[in-house]
This record gives structure tokens, C-alpha cells and sequence, in this order.
């Protein structure tokens, strides 16, 4: 029975593993097309190679990111994997440098994997004191001559922001590819691709969905070239992103500004509102005056906002007392701001960081908020009184 077209309004859900190509003829130049990876075939052969309702939201995407290409992979984890995969090259691939305030699992990727298993030629460069020696980096870039420089604009958990600028007219004098990961930015905030980054990559679990509720990550490109390799490292290491998922997201993003503008204003707030409370010693925001890199803050991006995460430390007299500080006031806040390691949703959520960085950040007095687009007055209140009360 042929199948009846709808005139739907809304992304259909095509949960197709695989797709009618009718005959012999079709079938042949729909697999000899693929080997073009484009990026919107003319026709779909089997959801890991491409899925119109994945596209559907890649495009989405593009038009967040003002770029070429945007691919959706299962996570932000997944999208790490394929950006740094367009540039390897066997024997042939030259040193890679990470900068090494990124998030905590891409730290432990380049261990685990790119290291470990894959026995690849990586390099770290360290901040110091909370700052970027641009000596330092240069000094490196001149030594190792990477293939390619990998930052995020706003650092996890200490929200150091870059001097990206700069940072990227380094990469370029010495050659190398710029990977930015601006899961926290966003591209509310920031379009990396319009300054010159070769390739930018999204946790999209976080703000571009919002709710908690997927787990997806996307790499955006403007060369076509890249975006072939990506496509085709995505398809042959079976990193695709669900339809269902696919069609979540979309749904999502249709939201994404308005949220994330709400989390700006937010976070901004009850930052004020927690550097002005004695129980408080340090509140790390960019939008603060207080804040080591407020001046490349503003100058990234200008009157957009500083972004939905807090970073603050609970005034005691020891470590010890700190900690069962900090261990009270997340009970206190068990049912209304709950302890949940991720971020980006339009709930509050918190994270201490010493159980979870460990060795990196000892700090058994801070926490890392992810501020929700909840009532403002609200939030204080919830945080003030378990404050109050630790």
C-alpha cells in the first residue's frame, strides 16, 4: 500500500533503521552518492549514515551557530571523539595540545583513549593561578607545532574565561586547528566559527536541550572538507544520534534563546545576591567585577550575558568545617535544588566539587551551581534559608 503524505506542521519522527529505495537503479545511486558524504542526501539509506529528523535538528543548529554543517552524535562525549578524529592521520599525525581547564571527562578521554589506547602524541597547557600565560602557550605552540589547539571559552568548575582572541591568533601564527568545546557560552553567547575556529563542539544534554531529559552532542564546521571526515568517522564508528532523541531536541531548541537569556539574568542576580551574604567568602561569576577575567568576559560577549554557572565557596573556619558545611547545606536543599552531576537545565542544580575533582580542586567548601530559570526571588529565598541554617 503506497503511503499517504501528511501535511504536517512539526518535524515527523522517522525511526526508520533503514529506508525504501524502491529498486535496483535508486539503490545503486543513492550508495554511490553516499560516498559523497553530503550532509542532506537526496535520498536516505539507513539511520547511521543519515536520518531526516536528525538533520531536521542539525539544521537548527546551523542557524544558532551561523555555520555550514552542524552533526549530531549521542553525546557531548561522542563529539569530542569526532572532532579530534577528523585530524588524525596515522603515522602521519602531528603533536595535539589541549588546554588542560576543560571538562573533567575530556581530561580523562585523552588519558584513557587518545593516550592509552590509541598512543597518541598529546600535550597539556596549564593555567596558572587561574590565568593564561600567553608566553607559555606560545612558547608550546612554537615547540610542538600541533595539528590542532583544543580550549573551552568558560572553564569547568573555576569559570575562568579565555582571552579567545588572542588565544586563536596564536593557533593561526603557528598553523594549528582550532577546536573550541562552548557547551558553557553557548552560542547565545559566542559563535566561535565567526572568529575563525575550525570546529566547535556542544555537550547539547546541556543548554541547547535544556530539560534534562537526552543526552546528545553536536560538532558545527564551515569546511566541507572536515565535515566529510566527520560525517564519515560518524557513521563507521556507529556515533548517531536517535531519531526520538533527534526530535526531542529539535522540539527544544526551539526554546533555547529565550531560556538561556533567562539563565543569564539569573545567575547574575543571585551572584550579587551571594557575594553580598556573610556566610559566603568567594563567589566566582564573569559578570562580577570581582572576577580574575571579568574584562574578557565583557570583551567575548559584550552585553549577552555571563552564563547560567556559579561557583562559590562556603565560609569556615577549617577544611573540616567547611566541608560539613557544605554537607549541610546540600541536605537542606535535597528536595528543591538537588545534587545532580550535570548542568544546564531549566531546574537549579548543584554539584560540590571536591567529591568530584578530587585531587585537581581540594576545596571542600565549594560548590558549582547551574543556575534554572525559576522564579529569582524563589531561589534566593530556598538558598538563603539553607544558608541560614547550615
Amino acid at each position: 500500500m503506497k503511503k499517504k503524505e501528511i501535511n504536517a506542521s512539526h518535524t515527523p519522527l522517522y525511526r526508520e533503521a533503514g529506508f525504501n529505495l524502491q529498486n535496483s537503479k535508486r539503490t545503486k545511486e543513492a550508495f554511490a552518492a553516499e560516498l559523497n558524504h553530503a550532509h542532506e542526501p537526496e535520498d536516505y539509506i539507513y539511520s547511521r549514515y543519515r536520518n531526516p529528523t536528525v538533520v531536521a535538528a542539525e539544521k537548527q543548529i546551523m542557524e544558532l551557530e551561523e555555520c555550514n554543517w552542524a552533526l549530531l552524535v549521542e553525546t557531548g562525549m561522542a563529539a569530542i571523539d569526532v572532532a579530534v578524529s577528523v585530524f588524525q592521520k596515522g603515522a602521519a599525525t602531528r603533536p595535539w595540545l589541549f588546554f588542560h581547564e576543560i571538562y573533567g571527562g575530556t581530561n580523562s578521554f585523552i588519558d584513557t583513549v587518545l593516550i592509552k589506547r590509541r598512543n597518541l602524541d598529546v600535550h597539556r597547557f596549564y593555567a596558572n593561578e587561574g590565568l593564561y600565560d600567553f608566553e607559555e602557550l606560545e612558547r608550546m605552540l612554537a615547540e610542538i607545532q600541533p595539528e590542532f589547539l583544543y580550549f573551552e571559552a568558560v572553564s569547568n568548575p573555576m569559570l575562568i574565561v579565555a582571552d579567545v582572541k588572542r588565544i586563536m591568533e596564536l593557533a593561526k601564527q603557528y598553523r594549528a586547528k582550532i577546536i573550541v568545546d562552548n557547551t558553557f557560552g553557548t552560542p547565545y553567547l559566542w559563535k566561535p566559527l565567526l572568529d575563525g575556529a575550525d570546529l566547535v563542539i556542544h555537550s547539547a544534554t546541556k543548554y541547547l536541550s535544556g530539560h534534562g531529559n537526552i543526552t546528545a552532542g553536536v560538532i558545527c564546521g564551515n569546511d566541507e572538507e572536515l565535515m566529510k571526515e566527520a560525517i564519515e568517522y560518524r557513521k563507521w564508528a556507529g556515533h548517531f544520534l536517535s531519531p526520538d532523541d533527534a526530535y526531542r531536541l529539535g522540539t527544544q531548541l526551539k526554546s533555547f534563546e529565550l531560556r538561556f537569556d533567562k539563565h543569564c539574568k539569573n545567575a547574575m542576580e543571585l551572584a550579587k545576591y551571594l557575594e553580598n551574604n556573610s556566610k559566603i567568602e568567594e563567589v566566582l561569576y564573569p559578570g562580577l567585577e570581582s572576577h580574575p577575567t571579568r574584562k574578557e568576559a565583557v570583551a567575548l560577549f559584550g552585553d549577552n550575558g555571563f552564563g547560567g554557572m556559579i561557583t562559590f565557596d562556603i565560609k569556615g573556619n577549617s577544611d573540616e568545617d567547611k566541608r560539613e558545611k557544605c554537607n549541610r547545606f546540600i541536605a537542606a536543599l535535597e528536595d528543591t535544588i538537588p545534587l545532580v552531576p550535570t548542568l544546564g537545565e531549566v531546574d537549579t542544580i548543584l554539584l560540590p566539587v571536591e567529591p568530584v575533582w578530587g585531587a585537581k580542586y581540594p576545596l571542600p567548601g565549594v560548590i558549582r551551581l547551574s543556575v534554572g530559570i525559576e522564579n529569582i526571588e524563589k531561589l534566593k529565598g530556598l538558598i538563603g534559608e539553607a544558608l541560614e541554617n547550615m
